[in-house]
């Protein structure tokens, strides 16, 4: 049986009618650019993520962007980040004329690591960009209250955590902006790039507002120097649809995420030769404790011996894989002017060696969960 990665038709062919009745309003309308239907989804994820404003943009990548340019952060000034992670989260601090600064990960969670971050700061150091890998949120209060003495500015990169929970809080609540995108293979994916800045301070939702649209207030007179990036409205009647059924398709990824814990030990395979995704919320993906960070699994990324190998066998057998992330951001050739070399944040490099990404799709099926285990465990047991 093949099994892919992704399957975004199954999602699509379930929501088929409700999607196109939105697409064809808006082209009823004529009205592409902002509006109504991004003035809704703004109030709409605001709300579901505990903010209290929301403005959208046009990729997570420009979420992360307008949000350091909302702070001035820019020329001489570092910001705090992981080298384990997408390549937008440490690009857009360095199109901004920053420096990132990289703290290496937690080994078990994959998020920065909160106990490395205090030696890192400088008096440059103006903000703190934790990353909630995979679905799971980073260990936010350290990282809040070092940055309260400090009076640095968190952003949260919440582009793959949207939903997530730390301590009964939701991802894109807790720092000062939260950022999320809405690439088709999000947990909330709309029909191309799209993407959102949470935040609970009007005059930061205001200059974001006025960022996202080239600083311009009123029409043709600029008192910022912003950029076009700008949420369409197409993007936004999609997302708008699909956020009625977000805390659906998340139930089914925890669903998924935990058959697959118990096939793989029935199997024999953990924890030993895998180690598994951390799962501090139990199976049903609900609070245990009171230091629960619910994952909503973007990603199913598991730790497995001899992974390229692995990979390649799953591949040859039609079962989708992904490596997130195989090249850590200090080593990339961009990066080569920070003066990093192998070894300076072994766990971020041990990870880009060791771990795997399984399908983990709201619509995965028993049968093609079962055959994506059979295939694992002949590889390691055949």
């Amino acid at each position: 049986m093949k099994v892919p990665l992704l399957d975004l038709q199954a999602q699509y062919r379930a929501i088929q009618s409700e999607v196109d009745a939105a697409v064809a309003a808006v082209f009823a309308t004529q009205g592409f650019i902002l509006g109504p239907q991004v003035q809704a989804l703004e109030r709409a994820v605001a709300a579901y993520c505990g903010a209290t404003q929301a403005c959208g943009v046009s990729s997570g990548t420009d979420a992360l962007l307008v949000a350091l340019m909302s702070e001035g952060i820019g020329a001489g000034a570092e910001v705090i980040t992981t080298p384990y992670t997408f390549f937008a989260t440490a690009g857009s601090i360095a199109r901004v004329g920053a420096r990132p600064v990289f703290v290496d990960i937690d080994p078990h969670s994959f998020n920065l690591d909160p106990r490395q971050v205090a030696a890192k700061l400088t008096p440059r150091t103006r903000a703190i960009i934790p990353v909630h890998l995979y679905g799971r949120m980073a260990e936010m209060e350290p990282l809040l209250a070092l940055a309260d003495r400090r009076g640095l500015v968190v952003i949260e990169d919440a582009c793959q955590a949207i939903g997530a929970e730390y301590r009964g809080r939701r991802a894109g609540s807790l720092g000062a902006y939260g950022c999320f995108s809405f690439f088709p293979s999000k947990n909330l994916g709309g029909a191309g790039d799209g993407g959102m800045v949470t935040t609970s301070d009007p005059a930061r939702a205001a200059r974001l507002a006025s960022l996202r649209n080239h600083g311009m207030e009123p029409k043709y007179v600029h008192h910022l120097i912003g950029g076009n990036f700008r949420l369409d409205a197409l993007q936004a009647a999609v997302l708008n649809v699909k956020l009625k059924h977000l805390d659906a398709w998340t139930a089914a990824r925890r669903r998924n995420a935990a058959r697959y814990d118990r096939l793989f030990r029935a199997a024999g395979l953990a924890p030993d030769p895998l180690t598994l995704p951390m799962t501090p919320c139990g199976a049903a993906g609900r609070p245990d404790n009171e230091d629960c960070r619910c994952h909503i699994f973007n990603q199913y990324v598991l730790r497995a011996p001899r992974r390229d190998e692995l990979r390649a066998w799953l591949t040859q057998r039609g079962i989708g894989n992904e490596v997130y992330y195989p090249v850590p951001l200090h080593l990339q050739e961009c990066f080569a002017p920070l003066g990093h070399r192998p070894g300076d944040f072994p766990e971020s490099e041990r990870a880009a060696r060791e771990t795997l990404a399984l399908p983990v799709y709201p619509e995965l099926t028993d049968d093609q969960a079962g055959a994506v285990v059979a295939a694992v465990r002949d590889f390691y047991r055949g």
